[in-house]
């Protein structure tokens, strides 16, 4: 019977579409916005990736996921239109049903990872590696279309080098400052810290913080 690749073309040139020009078939993506059509079955008859990249977004609706998230790696940018207008051809809203994720690679100790090099580290390696805290910070600290760097000599570190190990410390703190001022008998009921939300509170905050230090100088 036919592919999934032969029903997603015949699918889109029902949806009025798809056009044939210079023995290839086409799909008119330049009418949701992409800067030009897309050869989805070349005139050898062999389809392109893009005919791929219709099936399986076809496959994704037909098996309930209304909403379609890509991550794409930063060398994929141009994908984003050709994406969003192949959601269109499909009858779906590119605006609603469909998001498109550039993603940086990441580099270990400076050595870029790839899987056609062979030196690709999977997700679960890496949280063996650095611990289940470092990994997430990394990858939380930064935009996902930043370039990341790991360098795990320093996310194992036990001092304020490690971000990581310097953030633990700080809630560590926290926690100490909260749980003192509840055996002193501090009532919290009544602190709502969603309302501190203008940017003279947070520098007010800030410099209460200065203060112990402040007194430490002048006793000094």
């Amino acid at each position: 019977g036919p592919s999934l690749v032969d029903e997603a073309v015949d699918r889109l040139r029902a949806q009025g579409h798809v056009f044939d020009q210079d023995d290839a078939v086409w799909v008119r993506t330049t009418a949701f916005g992409d800067d030009k059509d897309r050869v989805i079955r070349r005139s050898n008859g062999e389809y392109t990736y893009f005919a791929a990249d219709a099936a399986y977004y076809l496959n994704k609706g037909d098996r309930g996921f209304a909403h379609k998230i890509y991550l794409l790696g930063a060398d994929h940018h141009g994908y984003v239109h050709r994406l969003k207008a192949l959601a269109g051809a499909a009858g779906d809203d590119p605006d609603r049903d469909i998001e498109v994720l550039i993603g940086q690679l990441v580099s270990v100790n400076g050595a870029r990872l790839s899987k056609r090099a062979g030196n690709i580290i999977e997700l679960d390696d890496l949280r063996d590696w650095l611990g289940t805290d470092a990994l997430r910070y990394s990858l939380a600290r930064y935009p996902a279309d930043s370039p990341l760097t790991l360098d795990p000599e320093i996310l194992q570190k036990r001092t304020n080098d490690n971000p990581v190990f310097y953030v633990q410390y700080a809630h560590a703190r926290t926690h100490n400052v909260a749980r003192n001022a509840a055996d002193s008998g501090v009532d919290r009921s009544a602190f709502a810290p969603e309302l501190l939300t203008h940017e003279t509170e947070s520098a007010l905050l800030g410099a209460l913080q200065e203060f112990p230090r402040i007194v430490a100088f002048a006793a000094e």
